[in-house]
């Protein structure tokens, strides 16, 4: 977005806030002062020449601190009546019906799938007991007009033990304000987390927006349904929402009603817009909760989350030292790049770390941030970065309170006030590339699927890739048969999966108690965990797979004990499953020399209790004993 529209954004913001603030809605004029805030430090970072400009930005966030303390004590008016709620649903009623008459006859394209195809649909769509159909045009026709308000017949979500303690009751918009919108403006600054355990969805919501405002193209206020003439979506006072996410590779539909749950001081417990008129934010995750089985979540990465929200192809860097082929300097190079030319969304998550290291630099272990803007000034380089929880944010070089490197110059360069930000903890901070590098853990992309070549092949195929490319796999069903679909940025062919295992042997086993001893990042209880041993009477390919409890990250070591002759050029002491997996991994090995080795599956973090099974796929008998 150019600097002379971020700049007529904050004159429109700053109208709004003042319209607000003179008529006594301070929570509104909190959010538009904000808003105004924003835009303007956005048309500095774009080149805007207004003069005094970081003046203006000092001015708006001291009203929002100093209205604070009146949205505290201000006497809310009172929600609207029964009837008038009554003739809000009838007049959206009539307006669904006049829309309907306008469009009128027209030809419908509406896809047709045969009798066969809708029972392979129907047995591949049901997830977590409940069944997400393909999204086809003739969706764009829902119902959403009703009488009475609208409860899904799939019942209310699942809580988490967190929400549960705190619950009170299910409320709808209008019984917490007299004024619910579905958007007042797209932004990523006023989206927050609350205790249902979704950082990484709550990230990729943000930077979602966030885009979706830098570029002014719908990346997600375009999936909420119903919408107006203009493609907006708009309040249903009726209660029903259609939400469209890409789930298992085609785009579906999720039907969800408008109750969310509160606490005893009728606070939400579910992500909300600070503006709490806004809807957007609560709605879109109660539908990707409901797919995923209630707000009773153990949590996933943003590959999988921006896939679900917008489509775009994911990719994993893994910045951690055991990843030989991270290179910071060219790393960062394609972010810069891409990131400035709308190519890519990214976030970033934080690995493992004890209470006392997170306390000392405002960092939360395991947890995953949205990357805001990527910046470089004179060799120096930088990430904004946004906490989902809206707060806690870095302490380490560079944040609000480090007064040793913030120059004038730079903090003119990235309209950055250190003072200014030390009034309000909004959870938005800038941090070296170095500082990241070092205590975060590992960098999700998703890249504009426009960027790519793309191939479709009927056989059941291996990609194999020539160069550093970028690609991503995933299947789907056409024309009455499942394909393969591959996105790359370089040459790639195909060929057909060889099949060299022929025996295979699965042993079951459980991490309980003092056997759950994490991954080797715990030292002191890593050699808690169980131990397989096996043996191979021939050299051969081997495939081995652990699965375990989805929520849990799961990986596993392959260690040589013994060998039978000279290994030669195939011998080694110990292999890896790679970077954890949410409960599934594998490695493969071409040829593993005849002998005896150990196999040590764990999860990522100690105490993760549950069963899991490992198989082995080789051309040989394998004989398999528990050691521990």
């Amino acid at each position: 977005m150019d600097a002379t529209t971020l700049e007529l954004d904050a004159v429109k913001f700053a109208q709004l806030a003042v319209q607000r603030d003179q008529s006594g809605r301070y929570q509104e004029a909190v959010f538009y002062y904000k808003e105004a805030a924003q835009a303007l430090i956005y048309a500095g970072m774009a080149g805007s020449n207004l003069e005094n400009i970081q003046e203006k930005i000092n001015e708006y966030l001291e009203r929002v601190q100093a209205l604070h303390s009146a949205v505290q004590s201000q006497n809310t008016d009172p929600l609207k009546s029964k009837q008038q709620l009554d003739l809000e649903r009838a007049h959206f009623l009539v307006t669904q019906a006049f829309d309907e008459d306008d469009k009128g006859n027209a030809e419908e394209a509406i896809e047709l799938y045969t009798a066969e195809e809708i029972e392979v649909l129907r047995k591949t769509s049901k997830i977590n007991g409940i069944e997400y159909v393909p999204f086809m045009s003739v969706d764009l026709r829902e119902r959403f007009a009703f009488p009475m308000p609208f409860s899904d017949k799939c019942g209310k979500l699942p809580l988490s033990p967190k929400q549960k303690a705190m619950f009170a009751k299910w409320v709808r918009p209008d019984d917490i304000t007299n004024n619910p919108t579905m958007i007042y403006t797209v932004s990523s600054f006023s989206i927050k987390q609350t205790i249902v355990s979704d950082c990484s969805f709550v990230a990729s919501l943000a930077i979602s927006a966030a885009y979706e405002r830098r570029y002014n193209k719908k990346l997600i206020t375009s999936i909420i349904y119903p919408q107006n003439k203009k493609g907006e979506p708009e309040y249903n006072p009726c209660g029903k929402y259609m939400v469209k996410l890409h789930i298992n590779g085609v785009p579906r539909k999720v039907i969800i009603d408008d109750q969310l749950p509160v606490d005893h001081s009728g606070e939400l417990l579910c992500s909300y817009s600070n503006n709490k008129n806004e809807l957007w934010v609560s709605l879109i995750e109660k539908a990707y909760m409901k797919v995923m089985g209630g707000y009773d979540f153990p949590g996933s990465n943003s590959n999988i989350d921006l896939h679900a929200l917008t489509g775009w192809i994911p990719e994993r860097i893994a910045m951690h030292s055991d990843n030989q082929a991270f290179n910071k300097d060219s790393t960062f190079r394609m972010l810069y790049q891409r990131f400035h030319k709308g190519d890519v969304l990214i976030t970033t998550a934080t690995g493992v770390m004890s209470e006392e290291e997170g306390e000392k630099w405002g960092l939360v272990p395991t947890h995953a941030y949205a990357v805001l803007d990527i910046r470089e000034y004179k060799g120096l380089r930088f990430l904004q970065l946004k906490n989902p929880w809206s707060h806690l944010r870095w302490k380490g070089r560079y944040s609000e309170n480090d007064t040793r490197n913030w120059t004038p110059d730079l903090q003119k360069y990235l309209n950055f006030d250190p003072r200014t930000a030390q009034k309000i903890d909004n959870g938005i901070f800038w941090i070296a590339w170095e500082d990241l590098c070092q205590y975060y853990d590992v960098i999700y992309l998703s890249w504009n699927p426009s960027l790519f070549k793309e191939s479709t092949c009927i056989h059941r195929m291996t990609l194999h890739t020539i160069g550093n490319s970028l690609q991503w796999l995933y299947t789907r069903l056409m024309a009455k048969k499942f394909t393969i679909q591959v996105y790359s940025l370089c040459k790639f062919t195909f060929s057909k999966i060889p099949t060299p295992y022929t025996i295979s042997k699965r042993v079951n086993g459980q991490w309980k108690g003092h056997s759950a001893g994490g991954c080797g990042n715990f030292r002191d209880t890593y050699k808690n965990n169980p131990i397989y041993q096996f043996q191979l009477d021939k050299n051969g390919p081997l495939l081995i797979e652990l699965r375990g409890p989805r929520q849990y990250s799961v990986g596993f070591e392959l260690v040589m004990v013994s060998t039978v002759g000279d290994p030669g050029s195939y011998g080694f002491q110990k292999k890896s499953s790679g970077d954890y997996r949410c409960g599934f991994c594998y490695l493969e090995v071409e040829n593993v020399f005849a002998g005896v080795y150990n196999i040590i599956p764990t999860t990522f973090l100690p105490q993760q209790e549950g069963p899991f099974f490992l198989d082995f796929n080789s051309a040989t008998p394998v004989k398999v004993s528990q050691l521990q």
